[in-house]
């Protein structure tokens, strides 16, 4: 049986914010977020060890047609690429110390491809993301709860987060058929 966060917690303005009650339903936020994703997006995770930075980014995967078996943290080659309806370049900046190694990374570039980039740790290069970009906050809400709050900036972001909002939507209501 599928999961699915059908739980909007909070609509704010361009924000929207969900809470998840298990891994599943994180990753199927994810899901849904790559199925909506229509190439150049660049999405920003945020949030401390543990929060579901991860699980997010495979199931965002699975929506991209990469196979989730493929996806893990790139903790210690700090940028994967993955091939699936669009490329994921999935880079994690946890091991960073130093705001100026990130301008060895060549991030810029992956930002401006065709594909999706996502950023886990985002918070440690915000000038290497560009104007348009999705920033999604992943807090732990006790147990195996989490919030997941998206934060568009720009126009192809917002637009992103409303196709998300509406398949999610739709999925409550069918159930996922």
């Amino acid at each position: 049986m599928t999961s699915y966060p059908a739980r909007v917690a909070k609509k704010v303005g361009s924000a929207v914010a969900w809470e998840t009650a298990s891994a599943a339903e994180t990753h199927a936020l994810g899901r849904t977020l790559g199925e909506a994703c229509a190439g150049r997006e660049v999405i920003a995770l945020i949030g401390p060890l543990g929060a579901g930075k991860t699980c997010l980014v495979r199931g965002l995967a699975e929506g991209l047609g990469v196979p989730t078996h493929l996806v893990a943290s790139p903790t210690f080659v700090l940028i994967h690429e993955y091939a699936g309806r669009l490329a994921l370049y999935h880079a994690d900046l946890y091991r960073l110390e130093e705001r100026d190694a990130v301008n060895g990374l060549g991030l810029e570039e992956y930002t401006e491809t065709p594909g999706v980039t996502v950023i886990e740790w985002a918070d440690k290069a915000p000038g290497v993301l560009p104007r348009d970009h999705l920033w999604i906050t992943l807090d732990h809400a006790g147990g195996d709860r989490r919030r997941v709050a998206l934060h568009p900036r720009g126009a192809r972001s917002a637009e992103l987060v409303a196709r998300a909002t509406a398949r999610l939507a739709e999925q409550s209501r069918t159930g996922g058929a």
